[in-house]
Formats: structure tokens, sequence, C-alpha cells
């Protein structure tokens, strides 16, 4: 037996931007959420402002707002990995939804973003270099 999935919002790149224009950040009615995988989070520069990371098998809801509008978003065109954490997030009763187009489109649009530091290479074991 499957359950049905729940039909998830989306929010356009342009209706989130006017969202984060209309209100200074400290008390946005929007918090927005990181959700990315590992590997792509770890492998970009930049984030959407003001955005939390919460890694999407790590997902703390105790640390989210029950009164504001919740915004995933994460790497995927098809907002797939957003998309099923936003279900819990419903499930749980918060108000969320999900950027269409994640953080690519975006980007593509030139809208502001935060950065982030970029991944860094590890350090060689020692006694690995031999010269």
């Amino acid at each position: 037996m499957t359950i049905p999935s729940m039909t998830v919002p989306r929010i356009s790149r342009e209706e989130l931007k006017q969202r984060l224009d209309a209100a200074p950040a400290a008390s946005s009615p929007v918090v927005i959420i990181d959700v990315r995988l590992k590997y792509p989070y770890e492998h970009s520069t930049v984030t959407l402002p003001g955005a939390l990371r919460m890694g999407p098998g790590h997902l703390d809801s105790s640390r989210l707002p029950r009164d504001r509008d919740i915004v995933l978003y994460d790497s995927d065109p098809e907002e797939l990995v957003s998309s099923r954490v936003a279900q819990e997030l419903l499930r749980q009763g918060y108000r969320v939804s999900v950027l269409a187009g994640g953080i690519g489109d975006w980007v593509a649009a030139k809208f502001p973003t935060d950065s982030k530091p970029a991944p860094q290479a590890s350090a060689p074991a020692p006694g690995s270099l031999k010269g």
C-alpha cells in the first residue's frame, strides 16, 4: 500500500524575491532553508539570502517556526529533494512551499545570493607525498 503524496505548494523566484525585498531580513516573514544534498551544497559557493542550512536527512523541525512561511530549495530543477522534505513538514503542520526551479533558476535570474566558503582540498596525509 502506498501513501498518497501531498501536493507541495510552489513559489516562483519572482514571488520569493518580492517577499524578501518587502521586509528587512531580521523581520522577514519567510524562513528560507537550503536542503541541497551534501555534494551539491559543499561544492557551491552561494546560498539564497539568509538561508539556513539543514541537510535533507538532518532536518530539525524543532528549530522551525510554526508562525512563519518556510521556503525550501535544492539544486534539482525538478525540486525532488525539497519536495520530499516539504511533504514531511506539511504533514507536521508547517506552512511550507518549495522554490520552483531551485537555486539554479534563482542564480540564472541574477537574483541576490549570499556567499559561503568554497570547498577546501584536504591536506595530504603525512607521508603520502614521496619526493
